[in-house]
């Protein structure tokens, strides 16, 4: 069991490329690929409930006592963000669902498989999981004013709390207090030891299946209506771009340690577009484009991602790695 587990992980960025890959040919080829939809939320919260568990708690509690690493996540999901939100929007702004689809993603900043894609790069994943609840409650609070600021009050109007509320329960609120009953547990029976084990065995595994459940459900969506879309991947692309090097920008300005500065990219590149998708699917016919553009950003995001992975621990090398490239630099 160890052997494969190990093997997983090994070839994991391999795997989840195979996975989207498999997940789009699916998608495009499949006439029912999206009923996997149904399946999104259920793979994802397993995804998560495996990620808390490997948290310790007693890390979580210190994290939030991380006044500065939170700081630093609040100014640059909802002063940064907002801002290159506003200006890549620009080149939609001519087009009502487009402007308000990219809005709605890139205005909300993720709050589930960020914890994922940031401990895989060498990221602090325990702080970005105590910060999760702060962001997601200041999303709710904020996304209707920016909305307001942005497009205006009819964009306000199709705000609803519902979907916001429902996916923080379900992906956020029953994981974590599912795998804090599973360490309790642990710490006093060997059952409770077996269960972390397997889902830790299970994460790569997991994480192939979200990412093949997302891309497969909404391929074929995206594939009829890719020349209208065209325009979005250089938007949603420069987006990662931009917002990794503000995320590390922000880290040396708010002096945060590696794993909390790479942490810090992950918050700012990733958005929550699994939670504001149902919110998308709900608008009126007039917006019946805003699911899509959605489904869209989540694509090039989990393209990004999968590079991030590897890129993020290069421009955010640890001192130990600097120390080695001066060193052979010097020779």
């Amino acid at each position: 069991m160890s052997s494969v587990v190990s093997w997983l992980e090994r070839r994991q960025i391999g795997l989840y490329l195979v996975a989207i890959l498999a997940a789009c040919v699916v998608g495009l080829t499949v006439p029912g690929a999206h009923r996997l939809e149904g399946a999104i939320e259920p793979v994802l919260a397993l995804l998560l409930f495996a990620t808390f568990l490997g948290v310790p708690f007693a890390a979580i509690r210190t994290s939030l006592r991380d006044g500065r690493f939170l700081a630093a996540v609040g100014v640059l999901n909802f002063v940064v963000v907002p801002l290159v939100a506003y200006g890549l929007s620009r080149f939609v702004a001519d087009e009502p669902a487009l402007l308000f689809g990219v809005l709605l993603v890139l205005l909300t900043p993720c709050i589930d498989y960020v914890i994922v894609f940031a401990g895989l790069a060498g990221g602090a994943s325990e702080r970005l999981l105590a910060a999760a609840p702060l962001l997601m409650l200041a999303q709710i609070l904020l996304l209707p004013l920016y909305l307001l600021l942005f497009i205006g009050p009819e964009g306000v109007a199709v705000v609803e709390v519902g979907p916001f509320a429902r996916a923080f329960l379900l992906l956020i609120v029953v994981p974590l207090t599912a795998a804090a009953l599973v360490q309790a547990l642990a710490r006093r029976h060997r059952s409770g030891v077996l269960i972390e084990r397997t889902m830790l065995g299970l994460m790569v595994p997991l994480m192939m299946a979200t990412l093949f459940a997302v891309v497969a459900s909404q391929a074929g969506a995206v594939g009829d209506l890719a020349r209208q879309l065209l325009v979005l991947v250089p938007i949603y692309a420069g987006f990662l771009i931009v917002m990794a090097a503000l995320g590390i920008g922000a880290g040396r300005i708010f002096r945060l340690d590696v794993p909390a500065t790479r942490a810090l990219v992950f918050s700012g590149a990733t958005r929550n577009s699994l939670v504001v998708l149902p919110l998308a699917l709900a608008l009126p016919a007039s917006m019946s484009l805003a699911p899509v553009v959605v489904v869209t950003q989540t694509l090039v995001e989990l393209v990004g991602m999968v590079i991030f992975v590897r890129l993020v621990p290069r421009l955010v090398p640890s001192p130990a790695r600097r120390w080695l490239g001066g060193s052979r630099a010097r020779r």
